[in-house]
């Protein structure tokens, strides 16, 4: 007896659903309503110079938000985010000069330590059942002890080539958006139309029972980690040449935006459940709720007590059964 493990097809008749459903709901509702009120609140943080300049920076927190979702689908916890970022920016800045690498080549050696930082995490948690809380903790610590070793705590300046891409556009859409628009639908359509990211969704959600179907849980944990690593190193080198002579600790922001962006997304804790449009969708809200909130005034305290209040609305609302509203409100069709 053969069991079709495919989605079933539309029944005759029945409308497509082109809505997203389930835990992901109350993101796309809460984006749409915070962009239709901020003209209200904050006049002109629409426009197009506003827009222009709050992309890119959504764009750079929904890449770090990606790597965070892999860690979070498989159960795990990550807060190793800035100290990868800086590293990578450290690689794509200052190595290039102290050392006389190519800047390609040092870009490429930075991606591929957050990759390596995020694999050694994986091994520790993992293998040897470290607390991935520790360990992480751990790691975000060495990475940013190394870059403040190497960078004597001073800033350098990125390549003007490089920098001039990050802040250029495609028919006025930044390229960094491009980048992480690219990267978010890659991830979805792995995780949704491959066997391999079928398997990964599936040991995040039951580890035990992965394992008994004769997946290798324990590869797909270590490689959420360094897939996580690899994905807060672009995140990381593209903001340092955005920024062009950046902060040395630049990451320091996102080591709890990256969360929020993930647990508003949808995302489940416990792992097993995650959307990457919906961490992304997440991550431009979170950006344009700062700038509205940065637009009207509100001093740093505001804008984060409003993040811990939006964060706790979208836990709330994940539990109201948005589907069952929509039937009932939707108007019955007359008898035949």
């Amino acid at each position: 007896m053969s069991v079709d493990l495919r989605e079933p097809r539309q029944r005759a008749g029945q409308r497509p659903r082109l809505l997203p459903r389930g835990p992901f709901v109350p993101v796309w509702v809460m984006t749409a309503a915070l962009f239709a009120v901020s003209p209200v609140l904050a006049p002109g943080s629409l426009s197009g110079s506003a827009l222009s300049s709050m992309l890119p920076f959504a764009a750079i927190l929904v890449l770090a938000a990606l790597g965070e979702a892999f860690v979070i689908t498989q159960g795990g916890i990550d807060l190793s985010v800035p100290g990868a970022m800086a590293l990578a920016a450290l690689f794509a800045t200052k190595v290039p000069a102290l050392t006389g690498l190519p800047l390609a080549v040092s870009a490429v050696l930075g991606l591929l330590a957050g990759a390596a930082a995020g694999g050694v995490v994986g091994v520790l948690v993992v293998r040897l059942r470290i607390a991935a809380f520790v360990v992480t903790l751990a790691m975000n610590a060495i990475l940013i002890g190394f870059v403040l070793h190497i960078s004597n705590g001073f800033p350098a300046s990125a390549n003007p080539a490089v920098s001039a891409f990050a802040t250029g556009s495609v028919l006025g859409v930044p390229n960094l958006l491009i980048i992480a628009v690219i990267l978010v639908g890659l991830t979805q359509w792995l995780r949704r139309r491959t066997v391999a990211g079928r398997r990964f969704v599936s040991v995040g959600a039951n580890p035990a029972a992965a394992r008994l179907l004769g997946i290798r849980a324990e590869g797909y944990r270590i490689a959420a980690y360094a897939i996580a690593g690899l994905l807060y190193a672009v995140a990381g080198l593209l903001l340092a040449a955005y920024l062009r002579t950046p902060d040395i600790l630049l990451g320091n922001s996102y080591q709890l935006s990256t969360i929020a962006a993930v647990v508003l997304g949808g995302s489940l804790l416990t792992g097993g459940v995650s959307s990457a449009v919906a961490t992304g969708v997440a991550a431009v809200f979170l950006t344009q709720l700062n700038q509205v909130v940065l637009a009207a005034g509100a001093p740093t305290s505001i804008q984060l007590l409003v993040q811990a209040a939006v964060l706790a609305l979208a836990v709330v609302a994940r539990r109201v059964p948005f589907g069952a509203l929509v039937r009932r409100l939707r108007p019955s069709r007359p008898v035949q």
